[in-house]
């Protein structure tokens, strides 16, 4: 599991912004169905919440280097 997290981090590096804004988008959708699908029945893996919510940083996180870098580079 913790090898599938880090291939997430190096696949991030490489994207360009509107992946990124794609991948961010898919990945709020995912954790809406989870949050829903908590109020009928219990999750059978309880920690995919915390996995997405982290996932979902890494690509801001991404986002906002990406954002600092054109603004470094147009001064």
């Amino acid at each position: 599991m913790a090898k599938k997290i880090k291939e997430t981090k190096e696949d991030l590096k490489g994207m360009k912004e509107v992946e990124l804004l794609k991948k961010l988008g898919d990945l709020e959708e995912s954790m809406r169905v989870l949050r829903f699908k908590a109020q009928g029945s219990k999750s059978k893996n309880v920690k995919e919440y915390g996995m997405l919510k982290k996932q979902i940083a890494r690509v801001l996180t991404e986002m906002n280097k990406f954002k600092k870098n054109l603004v470094k580079n147009s001064k």
